[in-house]
């Protein structure tokens, strides 16, 4: 594992241009396995994830050029192969679980295990992907070592893999990856699939652009009813990410927990107005300006009394449009710095909020109500100390933002998950005037 070195106390001030968003980039790198053509990819981070699905590809056959200098990633699949009884997905990333429609798609069947993961963040289980790959068809056989799923369709007289068959489907609540995983199968199914409680964050819809982009087609974008009529194949494309808005946030706060004045380049402003408002429960004011923007504080932060008296300032994260939930750990770290209490609440994940012990180390006051909720009394006396943090990327970055808050030397252990999500976190932080460093460790 990897720790990080704070030295904290620093205000941070400059222009930052974030990554593209990890949860954008690795369904449309799953996507590609759909068609057989060519396609150009621009703006591609150098993250863990993204080369193990470049490690893949490769693996299976297929042709793939990619050079992290520029960003610029050109993969074709004419030549994949894929064998169910030999072949495998890395079990330790979550969207593994995307390529199984790609691999059906293209051979008929794949195999995964059947305990993918990803951050720790309580339970995460895979039967809504179950489900969705059995009512377009599938069958979904579960032996020793993993999951198998085919197509039950029989092939063609010219030995194209049976097509799944497409169906209307109203999932238990609005997940991301089922919601991706459904239009993956729908885009080459036969017949017109509506999906109801589909998630509809800013990463699905950059998802559904680029799947239009190849051919698919999909009515319903950005809405929680999805409609998709499915095409006998799709071509190829030539696409340019857009930027983080988890990015976008993080640098936001970090300017605005160290008395800063940081400046980010954002391209999608619209999807920002409850972003904006949260920001402003902890006294900041984010403006949007010429493709750009920044944080504005005026002395240090302070909590923003509710209009009704006898009740909390509050944050509560939900799927897209409330605030995400990813973000949450974030605002938990403005809120220990602000003046004021405040109660998080993470509607999706059992336990995510269980790191308050981590904070109390900083000497901030954190209650953890249930495995739910959390009250942060902000604006005490905060002091550098070493802290270890879970496997939750955003909850390393908040323990990190604390840390950069105060004068003095901080340690965050285990914080190897910061990698996962931003590359060049720490050298763009660095640019904005922040001193760290990483230190191997056991």
């Amino acid at each position: 594992m990897s720790h990080l070195i704070v030295h904290g106390g620093t205000p941070l001030s400059g222009r930052i241009t974030p990554s593209a968003n990890k949860n954008a980039v690795l369904p449309i790198l799953c996507a590609t396995l759909l068609t057989k053509q060519p396609v150009r990819l621009r703006g591609v981070p150098e993250i863990t994830d993204v080369k193990k699905i470049v490690e893949v590809f490769r693996n299976l056959g297929s042709q793939v050029e990619l050079d992290f200098k520029t960003g610029i990633l050109d993969v074709h699949h004419r030549d994949t192969h894929f064998d169910p009884a030999t072949d495998r997905l890395p079990e330790e990333m979550r969207s593994s679980i995307m390529l199984v429609p790609g691999l059906m798609a293209r051979f008929g069947a794949a195999r995964i295990e059947d305990d993918v993961k990803g951050c720790t963040l309580g339970a995460r289980e895979i039967d809504p992907h179950v489900e969705v790959f059995q009512r377009f068809g599938a069958s979904v056989e579960r032996h020793p070592d993993g999951l198998v799923v085919r197509v039950v369709h029989q092939a063609d007289e010219n030995g194209h893999s049976g097509r799944l068959e497409a169906n209307d489907h109203w999932t238990d609540y609005a997940s991301v990856t089922t919601t991706e995983n459904f239009v993956l199968c729908a885009a080459l199914a036969d017949g017109v699939s509506t999906l109801t409680n589909a998630a509809s964050e800013p990463h699905v819809q950059e998802f559904c652009n680029f799947m239009s982009l190849l051919g698919a087609k999909i009515d319903g974008h950005g809405t929680s009813k999805l409609k998709i009529t499915g095409v006998k194949e799709l071509g190829g494309a030539d696409y340019t990410f857009t930027e983080d808005f988890h990015e976008i946030v993080t640098f936001l706060a970090l300017g605005a927990i160290t008395g800063g004045n940081v400046q980010v380049k954002n391209g999608a402003p619209e999807m920002f107005p409850l972003l904006d408002r949260t920001f402003a429960k902890f006294g900041v004011q984010i403006v949007h300006e010429d493709g750009w923007s920044r944080c504005v504080t005026n002395g240090p932060l302070k909590v923003k009394e509710p209009f009704t008296r006898n009740i909390l300032q509050k944050v509560e994260a939900a799927p897209w449009p409330y605030v995400p939930v990813d973000l949450l750990p974030i605002f938990v770290a403005l809120g220990v710095k602000a003046e004021g209490s405040v109660m998080f609440w993470n509607k999706i994940y059992d336990g995510a909020m269980g790191w308050t012990s981590e904070l109390a180390k900083f000497g901030a006051h954190a209650f953890l109500s249930d495995p739910h909720r959390m009250i942060t009394f902000g604006g005490k006396p905060l002091s550098p100390a070493e802290v270890e943090s879970p496997y939750i990327i955003r909850v390393a970055i908040a323990l990190l933002m604390v840390a950069a808050s105060i004068p003095g030397k901080s340690v965050i252990k285990n914080a190897t998950p910061i990698r996962r999500a931003h590359p060049n976190f720490v050298e763009h932080i660095g640019e904005l005037g922040a001193r760290m460093e990483w230190v191997e460790g056991d």
